[in-house]
């Protein structure tokens, strides 16, 4: 029973203190904290937003990446065909001059 007593004497004691500390603290304290969470959560906000540019940065690369693909394979098939096109009129000209 002692020992029941002692522990809620101790429970009130701890509750009340946490009472008393958060009334002990002053306007300025509570300033600052409310600038440390406001500063904290703008750092999140903007590393968050960071992190979406660097996401959309990533994806133009690729899509760059891939146009650059595209591209290079259709110069080459340009390529080949004005090839055959020089060829077939050589072979027209050496026709006709035979």
């Amino acid at each position: 029973m002692k020992t029941t007593i002692v522990g809620s004497l101790l429970v009130l004691a701890v509750l009340a203190g946490c009472s008393r500390e958060e009334e002990a603290i002053g306007p300025a304290q509570r300033a600052g904290k409310a600038l440390d969470d406001a500063g904290a959560k703008v750092s999140r906000q903007v590393e968050q937003e960071l992190e979406k540019a660097d996401r959309a940065a990533e994806e133009a690369r690729e899509k760059i990446k891939d146009a650059t693909r595209d591209a290079k394979g259709g110069l080459k098939r340009a390529t080949e065909e004005v090839g055959k096109k020089v060829e077939d009129a050589g072979e027209k000209i050496q026709d006709a001059a035979d």
